[in-house]
């Protein structure tokens, strides 16, 4: 076992002492939009409708926007527990990246026979995404300017110029470094359309207010309880305060949170992703790490950190402690673990060195949806009027408005190049009950971090988890 670069030049304690004295345990995007988030009403009394959305997340925005364009003389509401954007939609990094499969590698383990396929449909999803929120004046500090992934170790510099994707770059040392300033970055790929960065709160926010201004009717602090129906009867969703909708067609887009729908309830896993912001960067030292093409951060470890500024120019630094917590349970305490955001901060110095001084203003957690297969799939029930999607396992931000053409499309009965992909036909194996779960999610990180001490070297767990379908490779 070699350490890594993290562990050989390690900042000191007092470094890592001032940088968090004072932050505070909040998302910074939730908290920069506080004052102009609207509230929407509690649904109350009995509500018949055509289409009923569960979930006010991106899924759900994006669907309940779909479905009434395309039929606008329908009723359709969106049902939210408690506010719109709240978890991970207004939670992550901002990073509305092109692929839709977690990854090409990811993808060519699955579905070979459709790589290009996905690619270039993953590729069209963004150019769409950018079209809709310029078209409509959406301002959610959209930037469109590329991936650059780097490597921090030896080994890793071995991994570059594997892709076959037109779009990717290979970059040496000094052509990484002149993107952006690092003594740990030893070589990277550049991919200048394949991420854009956004900010996620807002993106929310301008999603619902464009649902609202095409006739949705947003509902916030309204837990849906119950799920019946039948294939020939309408569905209907029993609410947390008595009420009760009664919808032709349901969407059901809770991401994370339990399925409504028995049969999906071991298909995600909630995994803990803890996140630190700067403050605002001085000029002077935005100057010292260059960054002036603002692109989308990640690096190539098993454990990656991911990062980008902000359009005031904090940098966002998150990822690499993912954490499971035994029995699979969604806390607000689970957001304040200081050893997983100091260890963050210990690997901020080290790769940005120049920057000792800055302190971090914020810092946070947030339940990702994991899947086995690390990317969303799509079930149904009551003979397709109820579409369910889950399982993006972080890369939601994109892959959501996918998912919400699926969705459309198979309530239209369509059968387009979507409806027909393995990807989205496909279901995912499901997790195993406790203690299995935590046992073998454990046995996930201890080996990615073997692998991570061993010259990115699988052991024979990874390799079987690999042949079974549950393997990973972003």
């Amino acid at each position: 076992m070699h350490p890594t670069i993290f562990e050989t030049h390690r900042p000191t304690e007092q470094t890592l002492d001032q940088a968090l004295a004072d932050t505070k345990l909040s998302c910074f995007w939730l908290d920069d939009v506080a004052d102009r988030a609207p509230r929407h009403p509690e649904l109350n009394g009995e509500q018949q409708v055509d289409d009923a959305i569960v979930g006010g997340g991106f899924a759900g925005l994006w669907t309940a926007i779909k479905l009434k364009t395309e039929h606008p003389e329908r009723r359709v509401v969106l049902i939210e527990a408690v506010r719109v954007g709240w978890a991970a939609s207004g939670r992550n990094g901002g990073f509305c990246e092109a692929s839709i499969t977690h990854g090409e590698p990811n993808a060519e383990s699955r579905w070979p026979n459709e790589t290009g396929t996905l690619r270039r449909l993953g590729y069209e999803n963004l150019d769409a995404i950018e079209r809709f929120i310029a078209e409509h004046e959406l301002d959610v500090d959209f930037e469109r300017n590329g991936a650059l992934s780097v490597a921090n170790e030896a080994y890793q510099v071995d991994w570059l110029g594997e892709s076959d994707d037109p779009h990717v770059v290979t970059l040496d040392r000094d052509e990484t470094q002149a993107r952006i300033k690092s003594p740990t970055f030893l070589g990277g790929e550049f991919s200048p359309t394949e991420n854009a960065n956004v900010h996620p709160a807002k993106l929310a926010l301008e999603l619902a207010r464009h649902a609202a201004d095409i006739g949705v009717e947003l509902y916030e602090g309204s837990p849906v309880t119950d799920i019946s129906g039948s294939a020939e009867t309408p569905i209907r969703l029993s609410i947390k305060n008595g009420s009760a909708v009664t919808a032709e067609r349901v969407a059901l887009c809770t991401n994370v949170f339990p399925s409504l729908l028995k049969r999906y309830r071991f298909h995600t896993i909630p995994v803990y992703d803890y996140v630190l912001v700067t403050e605002p960067l001085t000029d002077e030292q935005l100057a010292s790490i260059g960054w002036e093409g603002r692109e989308g951060l990640s690096d190539l470890a098993n454990q990656f950190h991911y990062s980008r500024l902000t359009k005031d120019n904090r940098i966002l630094w998150g990822g690499y402690d993912a954490v499971y917590h035994a029995g699979g349970r969604i806390k607000r305490e689970y957001e304040d673990r200081m050893e997983s955001h100091r260890k963050l901060a210990s690997h901020f110095f080290t790769t940005f060195p120049q920057l000792e001084g800055v302190k971090f203003s914020h810092r946070w957690a947030g339940a990702i949806d994991s899947s086995t297969r690390f990317c969303a799939f799509f079930g149904e029930a009551y003979g397709g009027r109820v579409q369910y999607v889950s399982g993006f396992t972080g890369l939601g931000v994109g892959a959501t408005h996918f998912a919400a053409d699926v969705i459309a499309d198979r309530f239209e009965g369509r059968v387009t190049e979507r409806t027909e992909l393995e990807m989205v036909k496909q279901m995912p194996l499901p997790f195993p009950p406790e203690p299995a779960a935590s046992i073998g999610v454990n046995m996930f990180r201890w080996s990615f971090d073997r692998a991570d001490h061993n010259g990115g070297k699988r052991n024979v767990f990874l390799k079987i988890m690999d042949a079974v379908g549950f393997g990973f490779d972003s």
